[in-house]
Parts: structure tokens; sequence; C-alpha cells
């Protein structure tokens, strides 16, 4: 069932499992040492789906620099070929737009992901530079 909440509205166990996801794939899986949970999360609005008592699939959102951004998008491994990446972008892009209506939605995108986001109207901006140890691409959406 999929949720969107301001962080005054997730409970205990909601804010434990989007922690231990988020750190499981970005920092584990992808052996990236940093400051994973940061001062963003507290102003985000939390966009999450919960399977069989877990949550699958996880992004956020807030404002930054007079536009609007989003990260920390994932799935749960467990859950992955199931259509939840399209399912969350486009709740992700309708909470934008309720939230934030006609602002410039600007991404820093992992490299490998970079297709994914075109197909939901993104375009590339620059080069490649590192960003938590990862390759990013600058992205943004009207």
């Amino acid at each position: 069932m999929w949720q969107v909440k301001r962080f005054s509205e997730l409970s205990t166990k909601e804010l434990f499992d989007i922690f231990y996801l988020r750190t499981k794939i970005f920092v584990v899986d992808q052996k990236r040492i940093y400051q994973e949970v940061d001062e963003h999360d507290p102003e985000a609005i939390h966009i999450f789906d919960i399977i069989d008592g877990k949550v699958a699939a996880y992004a956020r959102i807030f404002p930054q620099n007079n536009n609007v951004t989003f990260g920390r998008v994932v799935t749960d491994p467990q859950y992955r070929g199931l259509g939840l990446g399209n399912e969350l972008m486009k709740y992700i892009l309708s909470t934008i737009q309720k939230n934030y209506p006609n602002q410039l939605i600007e991404i820093e995108a992992q490299v490998q992901v970079e297709g994914f986001y075109k197909k939901f109207g993104f375009q590339t901006h620059g080069e490649p530079f590192l960003f938590n140890h990862t390759p990013h691409l600058k992205m943004t959406k009207i």
C-alpha cells in the first residue's frame, strides 16, 4: 500500500524500515561511505510502498535552491521487476505537482539510471560528476 507522509507523520517502524532499506542499498550494497541519513529527512515528503509489512520501494521529495528535488529512490531487490519503480515515479511526480506546482524539478541521478528518468521526461545537463563517491548526472524536468 502506497504512503505519502511528512516526517512527523511517520511511525517509528516506518522510519526504521525506510532508513534500513536506504542504508542497505546506498551504503552497504553500493559500498559507499557517506552520511545517508541527513538534514533533508525532517523537511522531506516521504513516499513508500509497504508489501508484506516491509518498505518495498521508497523516495523523498524536498525543496532545494528555489526548485524541488527528489532522491533516495530505491526498490528492495526482493521486489524488483514488479513495476514498483514506475509506480513510485508516478507518485513522485504527482506529489511534486500537488505540493510544488510548476516548479523546476532538479535531480542528481546515478549514471546507471539515466535512461529510467528520461522515460519520465527528464533531460540530462552537463557531464557526469562524483557525488558521494558515485558518478551522477544533473537532470531536470519542468
